[in-house]
């Protein structure tokens, strides 16, 4: 039995064609990427400057595109956020 979430094709993921193509295989990858199996694995062997370096590249995408209403209402699922 496949641990790839429903309707997610890792074959489909491919970069460099089309800025659509792009966004779709960006979203299957992420979505692939945060597993709970795979964190599990993943998350142990990593040293201190790479779990830094990963936060760091997240938050800084996060902070670029988001109002901070968008960030908690979408990244942090808090609706009743009053800023």
């Amino acid at each position: 039995m496949s641990n790839i979430p429903p309707g997610i094709d890792a074959r489909e993921i491919c970069f460099g064609l089309s800025r659509e193509t792009d966004e779709y295989s960006l979203a299957l990858f992420l979505q692939l990427f945060s597993q709970k199996q795979l964190l599990r694995a993943l998350i142990p062997r990593m040293n201190d400057q790479e779990i830094a370096a990963v936060v760091d590249q997240l938050s800084g995408v996060l902070r670029n595109h988001l109002t901070e209403k968008e960030y908690h209402e979408l990244f942090l699922n808090d609706h009743d956020h009053h800023h």
